[in-house]
């Protein structure tokens, strides 16, 4: 459930023009004496230097606060913002962390390092391969779930001309410029999201649900576009869409604001520095982290962040229903269906088609030729 970046230390902050002539001896004779402790130590030291003691922050920061001293930055943002974008970076460059926590599971990783153009590509183009793939990954009824909700996310895409995720990947070409930075993924698996939601639908919920995911064609006006930079569209839409569903909007942000809230406690533990010995006394000094997350996950963040958590009820995937599994035997019927239906087309067709060449109509004369004599 969770990844991790170690980025490379910093470079020497000595210039060359500094050095002296013999520096590239004496450099290599210290680099051999030096301790691991000792180096960690210079490095931290430079960090914690360029760490704004007050860092100007963007008005879609809230600083929060651990009982060991711990701070967590979170920065809200809109999934298709530029702005956003910008408020990571400068973020990250103010406070310097040692953990940036991102919005991201495991299966939407790749994200982070796909290209603008390939994303937008990709967003764009929902294809039966997409759907084969998600529905091997969360079954049948999850599967077409998350293609719907992609399709959502693909008519944003195209009507801004943006790919969604941006805010990410600068969090992560960010965090691999700070040292010692460690990277993490804090949101929960899709698949168990997405089970946990469709279980929480009636059968008639689901038809409904998917009735109107299926046919969301409204135009973005330069208006909205204007709106993304204050408000994530993407999660407006959706709370718009499952507002009359209760039950689908605890599972798809209730229960993700307390799992992101935990995995930003989590990666807000005091830091253990190293030791030249193991005699020396262990030292841990409190950590700063940066969460990114969409804006509409801030207030159950915070709501949630002085409370004892415990995840492993949302992490859970309730056994099917019976109206789940008739909505997933419905899907089935109809697929085959139409499958059959296809291959019986396909066939008439290709017979009439035989039948119409010439040699095959020669054929059949001469049988009738041959039958009307006997």
């Amino acid at each position: 459930m969770q990844a991790e970046q170690q980025p490379e230390a910093a470079a020497d902050p000595v210039s060359s023009s500094d050095a002296p002539e013999d520096g590239p001896k004496e450099t290599s004779s210290v680099s051999h004496n030096i301790s691991d402790a000792d180096a960690f130590k210079i490095i931290l030291e430079m960090k914690m230097k360029k760490r704004q003691k007050k860092p100007t922050l963007p008005s879609t920061v809230t600083e929060l606060n651990t009982e060991d001293g711990s701070k967590v930055y979170v920065v809200g943002t809109a999934h298709f913002s530029d702005s956003s974008k910008k408020d990571v970076v400068k973020t990250i460059q103010e406070v310097q962390p040692d953990v940036v926590v991102v919005e991201l599971c495991q299966y939407r990783v790749s994200m982070l390092k796909m290209d603008e153009k390939t994303l937008l590509k990709e967003a764009k183009e929902i294809n039966l391969e997409k759907l084969q793939q998600a529905i091997k990954q969360s079954g049948v009824m999850s599967g077409l779930m998350q293609m719907l909700l992609l399709k959502v996310s693909a008519h944003i895409t195209e009507q801004l001309g943006m790919a969604p995720g941006g805010e990410f990947r600068e969090a992560f070409k960010e965090a691999s410029k700070v040292p010692f930075c460690k990277f993490h993924l804090g949101d929960r698996p899709i698949p168990v999201t997405f089970k946990r939601a469709i279980a929480a639908l009636s059968f008639w919920q689901k038809v409904k649900l998917a009735w109107g995911l299926c046919f969301l064609s409204d135009p973005i006006s330069k208006d909205d576009v204007e709106k993304c930079k204050q408000k994530d569209l993407l999660e407006q839409m959706m709370a718009e869409m499952i507002g009359e569903f209760p039950d689908l909007h605890r599972t798809i942000v209730s229960e993700r604001d307390i799992y992101l809230t935990y995995m930003l406690k989590q990666a807000a533990k005091q830091i253990e520095l190293p030791r030249a010995s193991e005699t020396e006394p262990r030292k841990c000094i409190p950590a700063v982290v940066v969460g990114v997350v969409g804006m509409g996950h801030v207030p159950g963040i915070e709501k949630n962040w002085n409370s004892d958590l415990n995840i492993q009820e949302i992490m859970s995937v309730p056994p099917p229903s019976a109206s789940s599994k008739i909505f997933k035997f419905v899907i089935k019927a109809t697929v085959f269906g139409l499958v059959g239906y296809g291959c019986y087309r396909i066939g008439q067709r290709t017979v009439q088609l035989i039948l119409s060449m010439p040699a095959a109509q020669s054929y059949l004369q001469k049988l009738t030729e041959i039958r009307s004599q006997h």
